[in-house]
């Protein structure tokens, strides 16, 4: 594993797995922070796009949003795990990368003693993209890498916000 290529951010969620793996994948819109700094929409349109996972391996991950032409679609990825309610992977192309150029996330639900669930999400393949990509804003390994988990953070903890409110108390 080279320096820079991986990053791994865990949170726990007060739900079993298969509740966690649910929000996760087919409630993302909901618990997805919006804004330029989460969304390929940003701040680009006054209507916030809608982001989907497609449930299934090799379906599509992405925002369809108003763009200044008309409805615009940016695929963030393809799944490429789909191993409900312990695992789901998918391909990331950031905005700014081009065709041919990808990265992988891997996300598991792994069930706690206390009735819990466990997401671990790991966003790797970093090292495949040369030195200077723009995804980095030229900054060094470590430091991309820090603010990439910082990223990831965020949304992992709206993430357990957004299961915190869809379960009421006692069940």
């Amino acid at each position: 594993m080279t320096a820079g290529d991986r990053v791994a951010v865990t949170v726990t969620v007060d739900v079993p797995p298969d509740v966690a793996f649910d929000a996760f994948t087919r409630e993302i819109d909901l618990w997805w922070r919006r804004g330029i700094k989460f969304r390929a929409s940003g701040g680009r349109t006054a209507t916030p796009g809608v982001l989907t996972l497609e449930p299934r391996r090799d379906g599509r991950v992405f925002e369809e949003y108003a763009g200044p032409s008309g409805p615009a679609v940016h695929e963030i990825g393809r799944v490429t795990t789909w191993e409900p309610p312990a695992r789901v992977g998918f391909t990331w192309h950031a905005t700014n990368f081009v065709a041919g150029e990808s990265t992988q996330v891997d996300v598991t639900f792994t069930p706690t003693d206390s009735g819990a669930t466990r997401v671990e999400l790991v966003h790797a393949g970093f090292a495949a993209l040369r030195p200077d990509h723009p995804v980095r804003h030229g900054e060094s390994p470590p430091v991309f890498v820090r603010r990439l988990g910082m990223w990831w953070g965020d949304l992992l903890s709206s993430l357990r916000e957004h299961v915190a409110t869809r379960v009421t108390p006692g069940g």
